[in-house]
């Protein structure tokens, strides 16, 4: 538990799976140049060699950051994910510890939008099963099972930031569009909400999937779903791996009771570009294969580097966790007073009561306190104006309660 503010060139930044550049250069323009980088993900053994005096750590979507690993980083202030997912972190055990994690919701969402897009118009016009011919020697100079975007019916479960943008692309190519999504969503342009993922299954001609990773999507669309849907509709995947039954999936492709579909996420990924990829999709014609690359633009890429880096910055300067997705939400000023303290503690009744007797027992004034729940935990900022000692130091982490205690300035 550190008690001190440390000088910005002795924080260490784990950075893996090959971050971006600009998220390097958007921590030295604010003075954090101790940035350690690897280019893939790391075996856990590895990992927690590297992670053990980090202050901060940087991962895609390959790296897990399981409890076990997390218990091997006592230095760990926040975490990173450089991607929109956070499944393959452990949020609950990093809330537990006090340390909170960021992602980047919004810097890929046009590229994953534009290649949906694009799958769908190689799906409607059978490209898939026309290439692979082709490279057999075969040629299908026909228009059957060919068909124009224009007219048909987008089908969106999950209609978020990337739902809404597919959604706006379609209707600009003439497609209607109708979504379903777990919460009320006001639609944009001129998309219809369904009451149910079944009415949508029955009526969509192309159905595309954006949804979160969670206990409620598991198999979201599994060989039941896979068999109420029309008959020739194409399947797109480019949210996570474990929402469609791939067995299942390729059992529909291989009956040809859909027409086609599009997958750029799977249950069990490769861990780096040198590893062998098995699917049970390999060799089916009509169905599109690519290794999660939905968000791999390098405008993507350069963005999502920039808005993660800010975040774990901001969070390192003054202690604000606003977009955290596991932590208390708190957006602070700028400190003007001597010293700025962060208390993360079980959000129990008397904590603060404890924690204010601290400095009413040691002559401190508070200028300013900034608190906020979530679930389990309590996060407040303290601002005071006079020095502080050793023994008020004590005193906050010795409060039955506290997960974490630290001087920000």
């Amino acid at each position: 538990m550190s008690q001190t503010s440390l000088d910005k060139t002795k924080i260490k930044f784990l950075m893996l799976e090959g971050i971006h550049d600009s998220a390097i250069e958007a921590l030295a323009r604010v003075g954090y140049t101790h940035v350690v980088c690897h280019p893939k993900a790391l075996p856990e053994e590895r990992l927690l060699e590297e992670i053990a005096d980090a202050h901060f750590v940087g991962i895609r979507s390959r790296t897990q950051l399981t409890e076990k690993v997390l218990a091997g980083a006592p230095k760990l202030v926040a975490i990173g994910c450089f991607c929109i997912g956070t499944n393959q972190v452990d949020l609950g055990a990093a809330a537990r510890m006090g340390i909170p994690v960021f992602n980047a919701p919004f810097s890929n969402t046009r590229s994953v939008a534009e290649l949906v897009i694009a799958e769908m118009v190689l799906l409607l016009r059978r490209i898939p099963e026309r290439a692979a011919a082709a490279h057999r020697g075969e040629w299908q100079k026909t228009a059957t099972g060919s068909y124009e975007c224009r007219g048909k019916t987008l089908g969106v479960v999950g209609y978020g930031n990337i739902g809404m943008q597919v959604g706006v692309l379609a209707e600009s190519l003439g497609m209607r569009v109708i979504y379903f999504d777990i919460k009320s969503k006001l639609p944009i342009g001129n998309a219809q909400p369904v009451p149910t993922l079944d009415a949508l299954l029955k009526e969509a001609y192309v159905i595309s999937l954006h949804v979160p990773q969670d206990d409620k999507t598991d198999r979201l669309i599994g060989a039941n779903e896979i068999a109420r849907m029309r008959p020739g509709a194409m399947l797109v995947n480019a949210s996570r791996g474990n929402v469609v039954d791939i067995d299942a999936l390729a059992d529909a492709l291989r009956s040809h009771h859909l027409g086609g579909a599009a997958i750029d996420v799977f249950p069990v990924e490769p861990k780096s570009n040198n590893d062998s990829f098995e699917s049970p999709l390999r060799g089916i014609d009509n169905c599109i294969l690519t290794p999660h690359i939905g968000g791999s633009t390098q405008e993507a890429q350069a963005n999502i580097g920039v808005e993660v880096a800010e975040k774990l910055a901001h969070y390192s300067d003054n202690g604000t966790t606003v977009s955290a997705v596991n932590f208390p939400e708190v957006a602070l000023p700028e400190h003007q007073s001597k010293h700025r303290l962060l208390h993360v503690h079980d959000n129990v009744p008397g904590i603060m009561g404890a924690i204010n007797a601290v400095f009413s027992d040691n002559d401190v004034n508070v200028s300013g306190q900034y608190l906020q729940t979530r679930g389990d935990t309590g996060y407040v900022v303290i601002d005071i104006e006079a020095n502080y000692s050793e023994e008020v130091l004590n005193r906050l982490t010795a409060i039955s309660g506290t997960l974490r205690c630290r001087v920000l300035f």
